[in-house]
């Protein structure tokens, strides 16, 4: 039967009814189904039984077979107060199946409180035309149960408490009209849960507090149009879950508190709404969370207080939306943001992750990194490719910045870890971090120089000739001397030990007879060569230039040596004091 109509209707003729596998009914009902605009788009011959046979049927314990049937006020409450049972004693219903039957009910078609047997239980096909449909508190055994490509028009349907064993659970390709879907606390065994292709519409669906299994669980391609869907408090085993393409709609979505056990968990291509996306306190005990090219809207996204110390979440390509996301205080093995775009403002203030990688993201607004009242302990950041528009809030020595890069070891080139020193040297300057700022410049140009050193000598063993000293001079000059620059007290000690360097040559020549330092005034005030090689350093270093003190033999080559060093000096001095002074 078609899922498509807006109205039907029922006309029950006093004609035998046979059914393909030989059943009879004394009667047919004949069902009409119409279209929008009242055009009949189809029709169907049941058999229309009496629910005074029905009743009689369970209480002998009868097989129950009513495919092709229609039945009318289907209810087990009411077959209860027939047979002075109690209202939540277990009716047993033996070898139940129902495919492609027809139900309606003025109120509700009841099956809640049913005690099915282990055999398959079937409403495949199944029409439930009007009325509220309720199972809850039913125990389906541990055979299969099969609601696939079944119509729930009144959207209305209630299986909370419900308890089913290893069987299947099979609710495929089902329409569920708009209403609330109650799902609460079943429990599942270790067969397959399919909700595959199922649309649910408007309303609330609700698994709060339920238990999953070791099994299976499908959510692929399932379409829901808006309002709630809640899995809070809910528990999944060591199984595979998928909600792979589903669609959320506008929906307010809850995942808060579930734990997803150790399997394989994924979202990819998922699409969320504009509804608010919390998953707050969700726990994973090993495995990967798959959010790959999902879809987010203009709702928070709520990541905060994640158990997944052992476990990684990948958010690679998802389309975050508008709203913020906030990851505060979770625990991840891996948390992945690789190429996504943060529009807005993203809380990655982490309590552990071995490694955070927001590679080749393109960041417009705030990612906030910076501890506040708690520890962030993050072993590796990849920031290699990031575009960063907005800005960052971390700090250097707070977030272990130089050691989050550097333990990228091999999957990251030089020039990529240099690149990322870059990203952050320039992100500080932009939040006034002029410290941190002059430490990720050094680690920059450290990582800097030693990829031109590697590429110039890559493919070309002659290069090393050249390549080695540069970048030894670059490594001695440009560093250790002055930090590049940023240090005016590391300039001045270097000034002092090139001083003292230059003093005890000029000494040492003294010694060998290669050369001296001649002093040209009287005798009276004639220093010792240890003293007047120290003196003459002095001036020379510093371009003073007296003249009471002139250099002898190889003396003159060592004081033009350190004349050349003094103005270069004084001038890189003169740089890093400014450039600490300007800012």
């Amino acid at each position: 039967m078609t899922t498509s109509y807006s109205n039907y209707k029922v006309e029950i003729k006093n004609v035998k009814f046979i059914s393909d596998d030989g059943r009879t009914c004394p009667r047919t009902a004949i069902v009409s189904l119409y279209g929008l605009d009242g055009e009949e788009i189809g029709s169907e011959l049941l058999g229309a039984i009496e629910m005074s046979e029905v009743y009689r049927m369970i209480k002998e314990g009868a097989d129950l077979n009513f495919d092709n049937f229609y039945l009318n006020e289907f209810s087990l409450a009411t077959y209860r107060r027939h047979n002075s049972l109690e209202k939540k004693e277990f009716v047993q219903l033996k070898k139940f199946s129902a495919k492609n039957a027809f139900f309606e009910a003025k109120h509700s078609t009841d099956f809640s409180h049913a005690l099915f047997s282990d055999d398959e239980v079937n409403f495949d096909g199944t029409h439930f035309a009007k009325g509220k449909v309720l199972f809850n508190g039913a125990n389906f055994g541990n055979g299969d149960t099969i609601f696939s490509n079944t119509l729930f028009r009144d959207g209305n349907l209630e299986f909370a408490g419900s308890v089913f064993g290893d069987g299947d659970f099979l609710f495929k390709n089902a329409v569920v009209h708009d209403g609330i879907k109650d799902f609460q606390d079943l429990k599942f065994g270790d067969g397959e849960i399919s909700f595959a292709n199922t649309e649910f519409n408007n309303g609330e669906l609700l698994f709060i507090n339920t238990q999953f299994g070791d099994g299976k669980f499908n959510f692929k391609v399932t379409r829901i149009g808006g309002g709630k869907v809640d899995f809070h408090y809910s528990a999944f085993g060591d199984c595979e879950v998928t909600f792979e393409r589903a669609e959320f709609g506008h929906s307010r979505v809850d995942f808060r508190a579930v734990d997803f056990g150790s399997g394989r968990i994924n979202f990819n291509r998922s699409v969320f709404g504009n509804g608010d996306v919390n998953f707050e306190g969700a726990s994973c005990k090993s495995g990967k969370i798959q959010f790959k090219k999902a879809e987010m809207g203009s709702g928070p996204k709520n990541f905060n207080l994640l158990e997944m110390v052992n476990a990684e979440i990948n958010f690679e390509k998802t389309e975050f939306g508008n709203g913020d996301i906030t990851f505060n205080n979770s625990h991840f093995k891996v948390l992945s943001l690789k190429s996504c775009h943060l529009d807005h403002y993203v809380d990655l203030r982490l309590a552990r992750a071995e490694l955070l990688d927001i590679s080749d993201t393109i960041v417009r607004d705030i990612v906030d990194l910076e501890p506040y009242d708690f520890r962030i302990n993050i072993d590796v950041l990849d920031m290699s490719g990031m575009r960063l528009i907005g800005k960052m809030y971390i700090d250097w020595k707070l977030n272990c910045c130089k050691e989050m890069i550097i333990n990228q070891k091999e999957t990251t080139t030089i020039r990529q870890k240099a690149e990322q020193f870059r990203i952050l040297k320039t992100n500080f300057s932009g939040t006034g971090k002029y410290d941190d700022e002059d430490e990720a410049y050094v680690m920059f140009k450290r990582f800097e120089a030693k990829a031109d050193m590697n590429d110039s000598i890559s493919g070309n063993k002659w290069a090393r000739i050249t390549a080695w000293p540069a970048y030894g001079f670059k490594w001695l000059v440009f560093d250790k001397i002055g930090l590049y620059a940023t240090s005016p007290g590391r300039v001045l000690i270097s000034v002092v030990i090139f001083w003292l360097f230059f003093g005890s040559t000029y000494f040492l020549v003294h010694l060998s007879g290669f050369g001296k330092t001649v002093s040209g005034v009287d005798a009276s005030d004639h220093l010792s060569p240890f003293i007047q090689s120290f003196y003459h350093s002095a001036v020379t270093f510093f371009t003073i230039g007296y003249g009471d003190v002139y250099p002898v033999g190889a003396s003159r080559i060592v004081s033009g040596l350190e004349g050349f060093m003094g103005v270069f000096m004084m001038s890189y001095f003169t740089v890093a004091f400014v450039r600490k002074v300007l800012r």
